[in-house]
């Protein structure tokens, strides 16, 4: 690095990538985290992208935009980008409102052009001062051209040479953060490993950005960011949903039974169904139904024949399922049912996130039909959250409905690999071949648990049939008794309330002392944490609670939030969580704090809140 380069040195930083849908910033910004993961930089991702398949090119609407925080200490993407790489003037003008005061913008001159300009609404020839950002540190660079001049002996068309334009910004960016090209090398051999002329192009533009960086080092600052020591392991760049298919995988190993997945393409669920489609070398069995209903049926059905069963699906798609989870709750059958939540009503914003199903995970069927409902807090939790929802189902003979949404699903985080025997083993309570001596029949359970014991078809001696009709308690023949439907119900609850004193207690992060309380669930977790350790560090003392167990609620529920003198329970929808909670802990009163605009917390509009409360008397 020259001598003339400034360098910042910090403990975290922010940078958003931004263009249009066709432009590659996805896969810029993923290569960067995986980057920036395998150095020892905690990180998180927020991949926001637009519904549409693909706008016109230049327009707002089309605009795709990649952020990842990078450093120490890190829990959320940020609120505000340190660096923007803005690919066009709609990339800049959607984005602009995401960056620092002081921030710096990267952006391709070759597309500032009058035309498009007029694409992205803008009014001027100044697009910097239209939008007030005329004091903000400008990095032009004329991507585009170079890019062309780099590739033009290569006999690519100008469309593919193009499209190599986002690699040019990656490698400018990692000049900017001291990133190892060599490491960006090897995640693109991976991806072009059979397009060589596309992968010698996209190293050689890549290599190109990087040079350029060290050419204009006098015109910005470099970072260097700092690295905090990490558990030992080896590391990597995980999403929400693909951990979410490795937790099922390594539940399928602990338990024994073959993972079998039935389930129906949605966003953002879908890359689920695609890993695990992948997966046949582990066994891995994967049916790409019809629809939604035909999924978890499939799914019922290898419960039924003893396969770890899950299925995958957004809001839309638990509500087309919710009968079919009931004929599981009455089957007694065990299944996981794994919800990214997503806006809506309806078709609602398909690529946005919210915590609005909660309601319907637990309510959303017909008759008394209890299931377990549990929340992953993070990318990497997805992985712990569905090795326990499978874990449950199989121990307790009940669906499990596992509720992540988009921002955890598609952002990202650097996860240690872990070793299996870090994860305890899963053990169903299966039928004993004594039990056939004292009359055995499929609706006999254990007495403290009220768990019925799991007979697998084709165990001798144990032939039986099961269905969405009532059963006698102890013969299992259908019944319509009063009485005997009285206590099947009663029975059914029992079984899942019994789940609290399986799971962890709740536990409360930040100052113990506090008067106020913040509570949340699922997918907001980094926000809230950042939030409370800004209002730690500014002497206003502030507690966590945090959960991940929501049906049933931690033993402890009652006991903790009664300790706080103020409670505000933050969500991103109306208030379910907290309804919920008030339901369950008789004279609670809670404050809340709510957001539904398919967007994730800021942590500044949180610690607002926070000291507004905290200040009243």
């Amino acid at each position: 690095m020259s001598a003339q380069t400034k360098v910042k040195e910090v403990e975290k930083v922010v940078i958003r990538f931004s263009g249009d849908s066709g432009d590659g910033m996805q896969l810029a910004g993923n290569i960067f985290s995986n980057i920036s993961a395998a150095i020892g930089n905690e990180i998180s991702t927020f991949p926001d992208y637009p519904a549409e398949i693909r706008a016109p090119q230049g327009t707002l609407g089309g605009v795709s935009g990649f952020q990842v925080h990078i450093g120490s200490g890190v829990h959320t993407p940020g609120d505000k980008a340190d660096v923007l790489v803005a690919m066009n003037p709609a990339a800049l003008k959607t984005n602009i409102k995401f960056v620092k005061s002081d921030g710096v913008v990267i952006f391709d001159t070759d597309s500032f052009s009058k035309s498009d300009l007029d694409k992205a609404a803008f009014k001027t020839d100044d697009p910097f001062a239209e939008i007030g950002a005329a004091s903000i540190q400008k990095v032009p660079v004329p991507i585009s051209s170079m890019v062309a001049a780099s590739l033009a002996d290569t006999g690519m068309d100008n469309k593919s040479i193009m499209r190599c334009k986002n690699m040019f910004a990656l490698g400018l960016v990692c000049w900017l953060f001291d990133r190892p090209l060599d490491q960006a090398a090897h995640l693109l051999k991976n991806k072009f490993s059979k397009k060589p002329t596309v992968l010698e192009a996209n190293i050689k533009v890549m290599t190109d950005g990087y040079n350029y960086g060290n050419n204009i080092h006098a015109s910005v600052s470099t970072y260097r960011i700092e690295t905090k020591s990490v558990k030992k392991g080896v590391y990597t760049d995980i999403s929400g949903n693909r951990a979410t298919a490795l937790g099922l995988i390594a539940a399928s190993e602990k338990s024994g039974l073959p993972l079998f997945l039935g389930s129906y393409p949605i966003t953002p669920a879908s890359d689920i169904l695609h890993e695990l489609a992948k997966r046949k070398d582990l066994g891995v069995k994967v049916v790409q139904a019809e629809d939604e209903i035909a999924g978890v049926c499939t799914a019922i059905g290898a419960a039924f024949a003893g396969d770890l069963a899950a299925t995958s699906t957004s809001g839309p798609g638990l509500a087309l399922k919710s009968e079919a989870i009931g004929l599981a709750v009455m089957a007694e059958l065990p299944l996981v049912v794994i919800d990214v939540q997503r806006g809506g009503p309806s078709t609602g914003m398909p690529t946005k996130t919210e915590q609005t199903d909660l309601l319907q995970a637990l309510y959303g069927r017909n008759g008394e039909s209890p299931a377990v409902v549990i929340a992953a807090t993070t990318p990497t939790d997805c992985f712990d959250m569905a090795f326990n929802a499978a874990k449950i189902a199989l121990e307790h003979m009940t669906p499990v409905i596992l509720l992540t949404d988009a921002f955890i699903a598609n952002g990202s985080s650097a996860w240690r690999i872990p070793e299996a025997d870090e994860y305890p083993e899963i053990k169903p309570n299966y039928v004993k071949p004594e039990m056939l001596e004292k009359g055995w029949r499929p609706y006999l359970r254990d007495e403290e648990t009220k768990v019925r014991y799991w007979a697998l078809p084709g165990t001798e001696g144990f032939m039986h049939r099961l269905g969405g009709l009532e059963k006698d308690s102890e013969t299992s023949a259908i019944s319509t008794d009063p009485q005997n439907h009285q206590k099947m119900v009663s029975l059914r609850q029992a079984k899942v309330d019994y789940i609290a004193n399986c799971i962890e207690p709740l536990s409360v992060e930040g100052e113990p002392d506090a008067d106020l309380l913040v509570v949340g669930w699922g997918g907001t977790y980094g926000h809230l944490i950042t939030a409370v350790e800004e209002m730690n560090a500014k002497g206003m003392k502030t507690a966590l609670a945090h959960f991940r167990y929501i049906n049933p609620l931690p033993a402890n529920t009652a006991e903790v939030l009664r300790k706080y003198k103020k409670v505000v329970v933050c969500e991103l929808n109306s208030g379910q969580f907290a309804t919920h909670l008030v339901s369950k802990v008789p004279g609670l009163v809670v404050e809340r704090y709510n957001k539904v605009q398919g967007q994730p917390f800021m942590v500044s509009e949180l610690v607002d809140c926070f000291t507004k409360l905290s200040e009243e008397k």
